[in-house]
């Protein structure tokens, strides 16, 4: 550790940081410093840092620091459903009442990288608009897709990752 003058052992004044990976032209990997404080929710959902980012669904009920989070983290603004941009992961703000939730779910495809994930955001039980475990397992398969996980990730929303199937697994027979 660093002495000062009077010889005293000095302590970092610098933030925390975490080193993640950041992807680099050409498929390598560039390991950078973010600072801690970026969130350990966009941690969770596996956001790195310079992802770009389709965030669909946004209204005034979703996490503003959820939210924030992602993008200090991603070091980007999240890309709304306008883009023409082919994006790492999808975050779908998704309420009981929206529509059609294996349409969303289709159209969300179109953006995605080949591995990229869904992050299917809805609300905790009991909070209005909280959509029913089972219907978001008769929708991905639908779609195509797998439910990978679920967790909980800010006061009032809970997180389900929905993932592309791997080539040559079927779909579950009903």
């Amino acid at each position: 550790m660093p002495k000062s003058s009077k010889g005293e052992a000095q302590t970092s004044q610098c933030e925390p940081s975490l080193v993640l990976p950041s992807r680099v032209k050409g498929g390598g990997l560039l390991l950078v410093n973010t600072p801690a404080s970026a969130g350990s929710a966009a941690i969770r959902l596996g956001i790195q840092r310079d992802w770009m980012i389709l965030e669909v669904g946004f209204a005034s009920d979703c996490d503003q620091g959820l939210r924030d989070e992602i993008k200090t983290l991603s070091g980007q603004q999240l890309l709304e459903n306008d883009t023409d941009e082919v994006v790492d992961a999808v975050i779908l703000w998704w309420r009981d009442g929206d529509g059609d939730l294996v349409d969303q779910l289709v159209d969300s495809q179109t953006y995605l990288t080949e591995n990229g994930p869904i992050w299917l955001l809805t609300p905790k039980v009991g909070r209005d608009g909280h959509v029913e475990a089972s219907d978001i397992q008769d929708a991905a398969p639908t779609a195509g897709l797998s439910v990978t996980s679920t967790i909980p990730i800010a006061k009032d929303w809970i997180a389900t990752r929905i993932a592309p199937r791997h080539a040559g697994k079927p779909a579950k027979k009903k």
